[in-house]
């Protein structure tokens, strides 16, 4: 069973009295436990695929199901319910909380999204930060930190909650090339060990090859090998 499937998906933007599209009838599946990138240049339809799937944007036609949920249904509370039980984010920016050390980052959406009681936010924080490589920074706030060692407490973050899905809208945007591949390395980790499916996003041909699964995205449609339309 899919646990993302999308059917002719389309999504339109309204600038003043033009209609720009951003997607052009998109099909795909993806499985549970893949590690799966979306790959294309900037304007293709990456990041406006992966906010519809993560339910931050509507499609303007078709069908998007995530975990048998017809994403395009929910309200804006729904949708923040579904959001907070099944998904995680990771951002090229990092968006960590400047004011929180690398273990508050972590465990913020254990208390503000599922209320986790102490001892067991505690114990989930702890494993996170030894699985990523960072419990020896623990106390350390964000302008403390690398960007490498940043993006290690944005994954983990992204995990804390136990999400079946996470997704990471360029997450090596900001990291040299080496940095970067030991980020997609780690995130393949955490599939393996927490069982958790990833989808990223990303323009760097470097990269794109770690991806077990890849869909290429090019003017808002999806390409198949060597540029013939889905």
């Amino acid at each position: 069973m899919s646990l993302v499937k999308a059917q002719h998906l389309v999504k339109t933007y309204r600038a003043g009295n033009i209609d720009v599209p951003a997607l052009k009838g998109v099909d795909f599946s993806i499985e549970p436990g893949a590690f799966v990138a979306f790959v294309g240049p900037s304007g293709s339809g990456k990041s406006t695929l992966l906010n519809m799937i993560g339910g931050l944007d509507k499609p303007s036609g078709g069908q998007l199901t995530v975990l048998d949920t017809d994403i395009a249904a929910l309200d804006r509370r729904a949708a923040a319910r579904f959001r907070g039980a099944n998904l995680g984010f990771v951002f090229q920016d990092f968006n960590l909380i400047p004011v929180l050390t690398a273990y508050e980052n972590i465990e913020y959406p254990l208390l503000m999204v599922q209320d986790w009681p102490a001892d067991r936010r505690r114990a989930r924080v702890t494993e996170l930060l030894a699985a990523v490589g960072m419990a020896d920074q623990a106390d350390k706030r964000p302008d403390q930190l690398s960007g490498g060692q940043k993006q290690r407490v944005a994954v983990a973050r992204a995990l804390a909650t136990r999400p079946k899905l996470v997704l990471a809208d360029e997450p090596t945007a900001n990291l040299d090339h080496d940095t970067a591949y030991r980020i997609l390395e780690l995130m393949k980790k955490m599939r393996d060990e927490f069982g958790t499916t990833f989808i990223f996003s990303t323009h760097d041909s470097k990269i794109m090859g770690e991806a077990e699964v890849t869909f290429t995205l090019e003017d808002g449609r999806l390409m198949n090998e060597g540029g013939a339309r889905a």
